[in-house]
């Protein structure tokens, strides 16, 4: 199971960035345009997923079913990077934007594969979600209570 889909990151695309991302000729027919990329977001997408779960992994059976919708997200900035990347990504321009989500998508990833962050799937309460993150809480005894304090 995919965590986007094509149409999700195909909307997050301009029309006239269309025919950039298939080849340097223009195709003026809409259709003939959108089944030339259709394939290449299909596989943008399966990459994005892939390096996703190479993260995850570690923490999370993977594929996550149904996928939180941080991971949805960041699925879909992950296919646009690796769209756009294809192509090479000019920092100067407005793409500069999709880099920025890309990177921020993969420093998540690399802190939730740490397990700094959660994304709330470990299931449970979250005492039993921290200890199985490796999270104790250690006290010394009561010194006061309220039978020792009596009659002070």
């Amino acid at each position: 199971m995919a965590y986007s889909t094509i149409p999700e990151v195909r909307e997050m695309i301009k029309d006239d960035t269309v025919n950039v991302l298939i080849d340097d000729e223009y195709i003026d027919s809409v259709d003939e345009r959108e089944a030339r990329v259709q394939p290449l977001i299909g596989q943008a997408i399966a990459d994005a997923d892939g390096e996703i779960d190479g993260y995850l992994a570690k923490r999370y059976p993977v594929p996550l079913s149904p996928p939180p919708k941080i991971i949805n997200k960041f699925s879909k900035d992950i296919a646009l990077y690796n769209l756009f990347s294809r192509i090479g990504i000019d920092e100067n321009s407005e793409q500069k934007n999709i880099l920025n989500r890309y990177q921020s998508a993969i420093k998540f990833l690399t802190l939730l594969a740490e397990g700094k962050v959660s994304i709330g799937t470990e299931g449970g309460n979250d005492t039993e979600a921290a200890a199985r993150n490796g999270f104790a809480v250690r006290s010394n005894p009561r010194i006061f209570t309220r039978n020792s304090m009596k009659g002070m």
